[in-house]
């Protein structure tokens, strides 16, 4: 199957939305669009899109940059990207063109 890419950049744990966080709220946005599947990454250290440093520490958490991954559809991550672009946070994203294929036993779960 073809279809798109996303991943969706979090600045850090600490920002929330509707009582969740960030990222959350992204996977949350995700199944409402439609969207099977979707990945939170957790990085040690990140520099934002203002220039900004962020990065996990030992006592404290809240500061660790994370990344949601998605490949789906180019309709869903259409719909996905408008919900996300209503929400009023602002996000950094890429979006790449891929191929994608479930592979193993049809209706294995």
């Amino acid at each position: 199957m073809k279809g798109s890419h996303l991943t969706v950049f979090a600045a850090n744990q600490s920002h929330r939305k509707n009582h969740m966080s960030v990222a959350d709220w992204i996977v949350d946005e995700a199944k409402k669009a439609g969207i099977q599947g979707a990945t939170v990454i957790e990085a040690a250290e990140a520099i934002d899109a203002r220039g900004k440093y962020h990065a996990a520490r030992f006592f404290e958490l809240v500061d660790q940059p994370v990344a949601v991954m998605i490949a789906a559809d180019d309709a869903h991550i259409d719909a996905l990207l408008g919900s996300l672009k209503r929400g009023g946070i602002q996000l950094f994203y890429t979006r790449c063109p891929v191929e994608y294929e479930m592979l193993g036993a049809e209706g294995a779960k």
